[in-house]
């Protein structure tokens, strides 16, 4: 997190640790943030090298050279630095070679680009001061591809994706290609042809990742991308902002952190509906039935019904699906399965599994996760299942298996139960062997536009990166929690709750 201010420029939010500049955040005018808009920037190039000498490849019907880049390393406890090859072919730097096959493999990406520095595109627009000027820097935007939402103070919203997608003229991006020269990007795609809005009649934008192109819209045909995030989150969140619509409640900056850290499952709830009318003789599954079905949804750290519900779809209700929709090559091919194309097997049986199938593999598959949750937990009782204790954020530095246990222990951050799943708008997707935490938004930020020293944020695990600073892991428990702390911008405020300053003078 950063605040800058200079001539012209008075910036406070969240940047890349190693660029300037506020990537999501707010400047005296407007505010932004940012998730990702999953556009296809990369393809693998596969070439045919030369027997004779492996720094050549296939171009265009000849033997075209490598760029090779020699890269001088010191390594501590030697004596001379090593001496390391990089090659380049026209597309990239190659990754792979294949010696014994005469074959090597290279990337292109729109972010290695000449001239691209990703996120650093942010320089532009975190100075706009309205919104043609912010959509203006967002289409010179590079990589990597984001959604950027916005808000004034004179009341105005807007969503705009930006970045370069590549056009390719004979292919779809999906697989990758010979870089013998039949396949080539012919440049990238102008940003006025992606989606947008402002001030759309509902009064609010959601982003959360998924494919937010409509259907209707010519992008939605031109092979933007195809790999998106599960809408689940998205649909949660306008749920949300509808109920509060139709109810006349106030947008307020409480029922936004609640929104942006909400922790109910929008598929777990659609799969109760399909659970209500089964019963079960078995004690165990009867047992399970009863538990979610009285449940609300919530992935609350002390919930044993999310527990269950997270062990059951993740494991043995997936595994069964794919096993009864696919033989059994197939289904291991297939593992683990897209979570929302199991739920519309089951939602919409047909030829493929059978309303009677689908009823008969939810219940068996219920009784497998039974079993595993009371081995996982230690115990049958479910008075004492919790998904915290199964769902953990454990912060481990990369580099502790190489000190010392003193050293290690300064160096990791903590362990703390953490709710939310890969599928809430409280984003926390997991290891399905031991439901760890892998990912989430490490940076939440709730902007009070205009009234700016009443906005909220947290960052994990803390703002230093010095293991024997106070601040090294101070804001973990408060991310875990779901729980923020004031994001002061005038300089009365900032000055109020100043407890330290360094003053950086340069030499004469």
């Amino acid at each position: 997190m950063s605040h800058l201010i200079a001539p012209g420029m008075d910036v406070i939010g969240a940047g890349e640790p190693f660029l300037p500049g506020i990537s999501m955040g707010h400047n005296d005018t407007i505010a932004f943030g940012l998730t990702r808009f999953y556009m296809d920037q990369e393809d693998l190039y596969i070439y045919e090298t030369n027997p004779k000498n492996a720094n050549e490849y296939i171009y265009k019907g000849r033997w075209e050279p490598m760029t090779l880049v020699t890269e001088s390393i010191a390594v501590k406890g030697e004596a001379a630095p090593r001496q390391v090859i990089n090659r380049f072919t026209r597309h990239g730097p190659l990754l792979v070679t294949e010696a014994g096959k005469n074959r090597a493999y290279a990337l292109r990406a729109a972010w290695l680009d000449s001239g691209m520095a990703p996120y650093f595109g942010s320089m532009e627009y975190m100075r706009a001061q309205n919104w043609d000027q912010f959509r203006a820097a967002l289409n010179r935007w590079g990589a990597p591809g984001e959604n950027q939402v916005y808000a004034d103070r004179s009341g105005n919203v807007g969503w705009i994706p930006g970045g370069l997608t590549p056009i390719r003229p004979n292919w779809d991006g999906l697989t990758p290609v010979p870089g013998d020269g039949r396949y080539e990007w012919s440049g990238y795609r102008n940003g006025d042809e992606l989606p947008w809005e402002f001030n759309p009649s509902r009064g609010y934008v959601v982003t959360a990742n998924e494919n937010n192109i409509p259907p209707d819209h010519p992008a939605a045909k031109k092979g933007i991308g195809y790999e998106w995030a599960d809408s689940s989150r998205s649909l949660r969140l306008k749920q949300l902002f509808d109920e509060k619509v139709i109810a006349g409640k106030r947008f307020d900056v409480k029922g936004s952190q609640d929104m942006q850290t909400d922790i109910v499952s929008w598929p777990a709830l659609r799969m109760l509906k399909l659970l209500e009318p089964l019963r079960s003789d078995d004690v165990q599954t009867a047992v399970g039935l009863q538990l979610l079905r009285g449940w609300n949804g919530s992935m609350a750290t002390d919930s044993a019904a999310a527990a269950l519900y997270e062990v059951w779809s993740s494991g043995p209700l997936r595994a069964a699906v794919l096993k009864a929709a696919l033989n059994v090559e197939g289904a291991k091919l297939a593992s683990p399965g897209d979570a929302t194309r199991i739920r519309l097997l089951l939602e919409k049986p047909d030829g493929v599994i059978t309303a009677q199938q689908r009823n008969a593999l939810l219940l068996s598959s219920l009784s497998v996760a039974m079993a595993d949750v009371t081995k996982r937990l230690g115990t049958s009782d479910i008075s004492k299942w919790q998904w915290g204790s199964l769902h953990r954020a454990d912060f481990r530095h990369p580099l502790r298996a190489l000190v010392d246990e003193g050293t290690r222990k300064q160096l990791d951050v903590g362990d703390w139960p953490i709710g939310g799943s890969g599928f809430t708008p409280m984003a926390t997707s997991y290891r399905p062997t031991d439901f760890g935490l892998t990912a989430g938004a490490s940076f939440r930020m709730v902007l009070d536009v205009g009234n700016w020293d009443e906005s909220r944020v947290v960052n994990t695990p803390g703002q230093s990166g010095n293991p024997a600073s106070p601040h090294y892991r101070d804001l973990a428990p408060l991310w875990a929690k779901g729980e923020y702390f004031p994001l002061v911008y005038s300089r009365s405020a900032v000055e109020s709750q100043t407890t330290e300053r360094l003053r950086l003078e340069p030499t004469r």
